[in-house]
């Protein structure tokens, strides 16, 4: 027997593949997990879309870096809590432009910055509409991006800055983060932190998930999703 009765999760690169719906073994996986643990998810996209990528998985959700906060109930999404805020844009594009000039990536298809209805802005170094191939292919490893974050979070002193998805940079408000998020869900739903464990694949510095584990809560570093049942088997968090 371990510890833990909550158990959270990052979904790009956890779960899934980026931006790809939820396969069946993984979905398999949670329903496994929801017989032993309570189970939330904990993002930095909104709740529907995490949801739809789930395809409307049962199951509460932190989205937006803790922005926002959702449930199922007889199958529909219901959002319980929907933060938001406005940023000045001249900032943004003035900023984003002088950091791609200081760091090579002055092409890109679509818009240079992502602006989401919540307030939380994406720096998406190939652009909006890039190929989701294209993405998945820029920067697999996140190397490109940890050369340059040091620059950009200092760009952005006054936000939180991580790196996000698999080419871009999300620039949040102060307060939101995941770990802030996770501890504020553990204790509205009576959970200690030491009876979390938290699955994620992003914690190098910038990562969305770094604060987590800086944060003291136990993780589990998934460096496949198509292996996590396995990788929880071994961890004596599920039985083979």
């Amino acid at each position: 027997m371990n510890k833990y009765k909550l158990v959270a999760m990052d979904l790009d690169g956890t779960l899934t593949q980026h931006k790809s719906k939820l396969e069946p073994k993984n979905a398999e996986l949670l329903r496994r997990l929801a017989l032993k643990y309570d189970l939330v998810m904990v993002g930095a996209g909104s709740c529907s879309r995490i949801w739809e990528q789930m395809n409307r998985f049962d199951i509460d959700i932190i989205g937006n870096y803790g922005m926002q906060r959702s449930h199922v109930q007889n199958g529909d999404l219901i959002i319980d809590k929907s933060d938001c805020y406005t940023v000045d844009k001249d900032f943004f594009e003035s900023t984003v432009s002088q950091l791609r000039q200081q760091t090579g990536y002055a092409s890109y298809t679509g818009d240079s910055v992502e602006y989401h209805p919540s307030g939380a802005v994406t720096f998406p170094l190939i652009g909006t509409k890039a190929a989701l191939k294209d993405k998945l292919l820029f920067d697999p490893s996140g190397e490109k991006r940890s050369a340059i974050y040091d620059k950009v979070a200092s760009a952005f002193k006054d936000f939180n800055c991580f790196i996000g998805g698999t080419s871009s940079f999300d620039i949040v408000a102060k307060k939101y983060d995941k770990y802030s998020a996770l501890i504020e869900y553990a204790k509205d739903k009576g959970f200690k932190k030491e009876e979390i464990l938290f699955l994620g694949d992003d914690f190098k510095k910038g990562g969305n998930d770094e604060q987590v584990m800086q944060g003291g809560i136990d993780c589990v570093i998934v460096k496949d999703y198509n292996t996590l049942d396995a990788l929880l088997i071994r961890r004596g968090i599920i039985e083979a």
